[in-house]
């Protein structure tokens, strides 16, 4: 980045001399800058160079240059003066930074077309350490209207000499810990060995120099026949944990080696047996070994929260391990079951935070996949969270379930505050990261801070399939950057439920009503919840302008579900007014801002099926108010 600005500089105070002297060179592309053994940016070739009181110094042509880096006013052959030149620098420093022109087409009357018409991506998209002053700088450079860019190569130069100078940090190093192998002679001890993988990943995150790819991406790898090279590659690592967990009655035997993922050179390997008593500290010798060998410092207080042990009581501990395993089925048996063995374990040990953490995310559960959405529910996950409120008060488990029961029953923005509170105590939890990248976008419209958030979780969990990101690029007015995402996830997962409705919404909004309505026909047969089924076949009947069919399904129960919902209110406004049912549209409207959700860019603008009453005195007054709390409101 450093040395971009320093080349661009350079050939800003040259361009600086030619427009002085009164010559626009025309053509400023990286094949007319030469750089000095010295490393000098020198501008070359002035053939096209026209002077600023007419004369051409080369023949009279419509068009002259070359396309790529061509300003619009060029490449529509009219009178150009000295900041086409500004453009063809910007052109050149996007490139520089990103590796891509800003504007690219295989045919040339296709790249003038977009160049007049298109905006080119977002550098920061390309590219996650571009500073945000210099993504200013080129933005402004490549303003289609000249009267809005640099209005000279001083002031362009004068913005790159301002910039802070950039000190890249040394990157961290970084580490997967795959699923560890089963060899325990009873198969179902799978969901301990899923425990110790989970744990030991835990363990290493509390590291703050080691970068640690999370839980989610890592089991995607579960009974791979990748090459650790391959693995490394895919998750951008330079270190690979991999190993096997034998358990046999109270025997214990724990293997693991270290790899580095570029070489495949194995860099350290180690044995540890004992009994199923000893298991934290086992947890705890392979986390210290894998710091050891890859010279890592622990603070005092990293050292201290390495020592931690989630439970002392180990029967207690498998209860809980075997809870998150059920869990993780996301079934209303797996939910069930995982009750059980949370009770168990508090049977155990009494009173214990992780254990009320465990219950209370169950029954959320329960209520966001629509298995027992009723108050009764809400108030037993509320009861289970004060629990933990009471032993561990400020802990990142605490305002996690503090967020989830504003999201649920209370206020988006309110949550987004427990949720961000939970990011500060432990910024490498996915599923924190994955809620506040989703709040931000879709609840609060603020799209830098959902950004943030989404950037850091794709970064400790790659293969995590967001739907964040549609919110992100309909805040962007990217809605078909979003459909392309959503479609190369649905290619490589088709079986994904969740993601098909996610994608059925995504071709929604970007007005693709029978794509959407054939991807909604496909949630409706796999959805086994009637009241999730239910609420999608009135999203159905309602692009298909059904109105009765509509208005039928959305009744009762289904109804009261959708009323409860923390996302639902987003969406239902729109929807109403696509049916002509303004009343409804406005009861809906008054819901989502009840609920803390203030998207005013959303509701003022984006939503595509809002059009017909954003004209209305009622949209505008209460426009007024979310207006006012959007841009009052800070994560």
């Amino acid at each position: 980045i450093e040395e971009a600005i320093i080349i661009a500089s350079q050939v800003a105070e040259g361009l600086k001399e030619a427009h002085d002297k009164g010559i626009i060179h025309r053509d400023i592309k990286p094949a007319n800058i030469m750089l000095t053994k010295k490393g000098q940016a020198k501008i070359m070739d002035f053939g096209l160079a026209k002077l600023a009181w007419g004369a051409d110094l080369t023949k009279p042509s419509m068009i002259m240059g070359t396309v790529a880096y061509m300003s619009p006013e060029q490449a529509r052959g009219e009178a150009v003066d000295h900041r086409t030149d500004i453009w063809s620098l910007g052109a050149m420093l996007y490139e520089m930074l990103t590796g891509e022109q800003p504007f690219r087409k295989s045919h040339e009357q296709a790249l003038i077309h977009s160049i007049l018409n298109d905006e080119p991506k977002r550098i920061s998209d390309l590219r996650s350490d571009i500073p945000d002053y210099l993504e200013r700088a080129i933005t402004r450079a490549l303003f289609k209207d000249a009267n809005r860019r640099f209005q000279s190569a001083e002031e362009t130069l004068r913005e790159l000499k301002q910039s802070p100078p950039i000190v890249l940090p040394e990157p961290k190093k970084s580490i997967v810990v795959l699923p560890l192998s089963n060899l325990s002679p009873d198969p179902d001890q799978e969901y301990f060995c899923d425990g110790m993988t989970e744990e030991i990943t835990s363990d290493l995150s509390k590291i703050h120099d080691l970068l640690v790819i999370s839980r989610n991406s890592s089991m995607t790898y579960k009974g791979t026949k990748k090459k650790t090279k391959e693995i490394g590659k895919e998750l951008d690592v330079q270190y690979v944990l991999e190993g096997s967990v034998r358990k046999a009655g109270n025997n214990l035997r724990i293997t693991a080696q270290l790899i580095d993922a570029r070489s495949d050179v194995h860099l350290w390997s180690e044995k540890y047996s004992g009994l199923i008593d000893d298991v934290f500290d086992i947890q705890e010798k392979v986390s210290r070994s894998i710091s050891k060998a890859l010279k890592l410092k622990l603070s005092s207080e990293e050292d201290r929260r390495m020592a931690d042990r989630p439970l002392e009581d180990v029967q207690a501990y498998e209860c809980y391990l075997r809870s998150r395993h059920e869990v993780q089925r996301f079934t209303e048996k797996g939910l069930e079951r995982a009750l059980h063995d949370l009770q168990n374990g508090l049977d155990i040990v009494g009173e214990n935070a992780l254990l009320y953490a465990g219950m209370a995310n169950v029954y959320f559960w329960y209520f966001d996949l629509g298995f027992r959405p009723t108050e009764e529910t809400l108030q037993k996950a509320k009861d289970y969270t004060m629990k933990v409120l009471e032993l561990k008060p400020d802990s990142p488990e605490c305002h996690f379930l503090l967020g989830r029961v504003e999201r649920s029953q209370g206020s988006a923005a309110k949550a987004i505050g427990h949720f961000k509170r939970a990011f500060d105590i432990d910024p490498n939890n996915p599923e924190t990261l994955q809620i506040l990248s989703s709040l931000c976008a879709m609840h609060a419209g603020k799209l830098a801070e959902a950004k943030e958030f989404l950037n850091r979780l794709m970064r400790i969990d790659p293969l995590f399939r967001n739907y964040s990101f549609i919110y992100i690029h309909l805040l962007e007015k990217k809605l078909d950057l979003a459909v392309e995402t959503m479609q190369k996830i649905y290619e490589m997962e088709p079986d994904d439920i969740i993601m098909k409705y996610w994608f059925s919404m995504a071709l929604a909004l970007n007005r693709q009503i029978d794509d959407a309505i054939d991807m909604i026909d496909q949630v409706v047969k796999e959805s086994a919840n009637k009241y999730i089924r239910n609420s999608i076949l009135f999203i159905k009947y309602t692009l298909q302008r059904e109105k009765d069919l509509a208005l039928k399904t959305m009744t009762g129960k289904t109804l009261s579900f959708c009323w409860n919902d923390p996302d639902f209110p987003l969406a239902m406004p729109g929807l109403y007014v696509l049916l002509n049912e303004k009343e409804e549209a406005y009861k809906w409207l008054e819901r989502a801002v009840e609920r803390g959700i203030i998207n005013y860019p959303y509701f003022s603008e984006l939503d595509p099926f809002l059009e017909n009453i954003r004209s209305e005195p009622r949209f505008k007054k209460l426009m007024e108010r979310v207006k006012h709390e959007w841009e009052n409101f800070e994560v």
